[in-house]
């Protein structure tokens, strides 16, 4: 069973997103997928009961009261836990007993930088994080390539304790599908799958936590 936390202490960087399309490709793929939902708004667990209908159903899972781990089915393959916005580094430590892997969306914006950088050098401080018993990954996210200011991000990621192993480009694809229940897994255009690619290192990085 492979655990993973999306975290972080800024809000609208894309946590719920990056959840629902993991939690979409891994139930894509024949994997028992659990998305826990530890954010009172709720928006991935209306996101899993939309879904239900598809062959690849998502089973929700609220994480706002004690004992949800409990609550896990025991055949289990994948769990992925979106956090709420405003999260602090001792709040991300509860959760690393039981999780393998820790990803921080980033956006490409001096706010968003100025508002991460000291949630991820506490995490850095973390004790299992810094044993290196929980790796963590960036993803930059909402990137627009072709602009100086995606461009400067991504080298100032390069600055900061965790390395980049995603950047996922600007697309209304993310938009448009979540509110179906679905995410860009779920179609097979040749634009879309453009867009999937830019998942692939992220994907390999966490396949060797398997």
């Amino acid at each position: 069973m492979l655990k993973i936390l999306l975290a972080s202490s800024k809000g609208g960087c894309g946590k719920t997103t990056i959840a629902t399309n993991l939690a979409a490709h891994y139930a894509q793929d024949g994997k028992n997928t659990v998305l826990v939902d530890a954010d009172r708004l709720g928006s991935s667990y209306r996101w899993c009961e939309k879904r239900a209908g598809l062959a690849s159903a998502v089973l929700p899972l609220s994480g706002l009261k004690r004992g949800w781990h409990d609550k896990i089915p025991a055949d289990a393959q994948r769990v992925i836990i979106d956090t709420p916005a405003g999260l602090r580094a001792s709040d991300v430590e509860e959760y690393l007993e039981f999780v393998d892997a820790v990803i921080v969306p980033l956006l490409p914006s001096n706010i968003d930088f100025e508002a991460t950088a000291p949630f991820l050098a506490e995490l850095a401080e973390l004790p299992r994080i810094k044993r290196g018993k929980v790796p963590v990954a960036l993803v930059a996210n909402r990137m627009k390539p072709w602009t100086n200011a995606s461009q400067q991000a991504l080298e100032e990621m390069k600055r900061l304790p965790f390395a980049t192993f995603a950047t996922l480009r600007d697309t209304q694809g993310y938009v448009l599908a979540a509110a179906l229940g679905k995410s860009i897994f779920d179609y097979h255009s040749e634009i879309v799958r453009s867009h999937q690619q830019d998942w692939d290192k992220l994907f390999r990085w966490l396949k060797k936590l398997t």
